[in-house]
């Protein structure tokens, strides 16, 4: 049996989902204001429509506005920057998503600094990228701020925690780096360049897995009692005499075997994911009372 404790992402997103619901009625009680989320989609990627469809169901049940953009794999760059033009005046929308990854025909960098820094619920614009990370208040991306929370459900204060993440994007590996900067932890950002990365991991008391590689981190990688985030969401196959071509889901982490070391692990599924649309409404119910100038609930 494993000796780490399981920390369960979907309940807990299932109360954060619950609190910024009641938040978002007592906005609308108190000033009429619905906090509204415009999530556009180009193209017809299978894994972005469920992700789409599951993003406006969310909104929907916690009593926000959802404005749903479809747009055909054609659109051109011109008329999606349009689209988001019209989305940062209207006065409905607080937050705007444009579901990633985009056609090749048009540039994501370009789509994503036209948006509104205000309305960017991902976090992903640069100058909520420069306010991540000089302390401002911004929107902060929704893995990471999820990550944070679970985090800090388990152990309040972080303060002088040593912490590794493992990978360095902009959508996971950077900004999280810096939320545990904010939480005063000494941290170590690690990569496929990085010299002997099990002697790395196993000084982390902290250690925030998201390099999109099925079980790369070993169980001996683990300091004992460590924290454990895994943000990897992989599909492998897992064939069965009845289904050859079946598959299951694991994440970064070899979770077995680090929940053997552990004090605490996300597993996968269960963990990261749900926080990560949870977050997306939070971030929309923040926007929308920065934008209207009415005091930000805590949630």
């Amino acid at each position: 049996m494993s000796k780490a404790k399981v920390i369960d992402g979907k309940a807990f997103a299932e109360g954060l989902r619950e609190r910024v619901g009641r938040e978002a009625a007592a906005l609308k009680a108190r000033h009429g204001l619905v906090p509204g989320l415009a999530v556009v989609l180009v193209g017809e990627d299978p894994a972005s429509q469920v992700y789409v469809r599951n993003k406006s169901r969310a909104v929907q049940e916690a009593g926000m506005a959802s404005f749903d953009h479809r747009l055909p794999a054609t659109t051109g760059e011109a008329e999606l920057l349009d689209l988001v033009k019209r989305l940062n005046r209207d006065e409905r929308v607080h937050g705007i998503l444009v579901q990633l990854p985009l056609p090749k025909q048009i540039n994501e960098a370009a789509v994503l600094a036209a948006i509104d820094p205000d309305k960017d619920v991902d976090g992903f614009h640069v100058i909520n990228v420069g306010r991540l990370s000089t302390g401002a208040d911004g929107l902060v991306p929704c893995t990471p701020a999820g990550c944070i929370m679970l985090l800090k459900d388990q152990k309040p204060d972080l303060t002088g925690l040593n912490a590794l993440v493992l990978g360095r994007s902009n959508i996971v590996g950077k900004p999280m780096a810096q939320l545990l900067l904010r939480e005063n932890c000494t941290v170590t950002v690690a990569h496929s360049k990085t010299r002997d990365l099990p002697g790395e991991c196993r000084r982390a008391d902290i250690l925030v897995a998201a390099v999109g590689r099925p079980r790369m981190v070993k169980g001996d990688w683990i300091k004992p009692g460590a924290l454990v985030i895994d943000v990897g969401i992989n599909r492998v196959p897992a064939p069965t005499p009845q289904d050859p071509n079946k598959t299951r889901l694991v994440g970064d982490v070899d979770y077995e075997a680090a929940a053997a070391v552990a004090g605490a692990i996300t597993p996968v599924p269960g963990g990261v994911g749900p926080m990560t649309i949870a977050c997306l409404l939070r971030n929309t119910l923040i926007a929308a009372c920065r934008l209207q100038g009415v005091a930000v609930p805590a949630v």
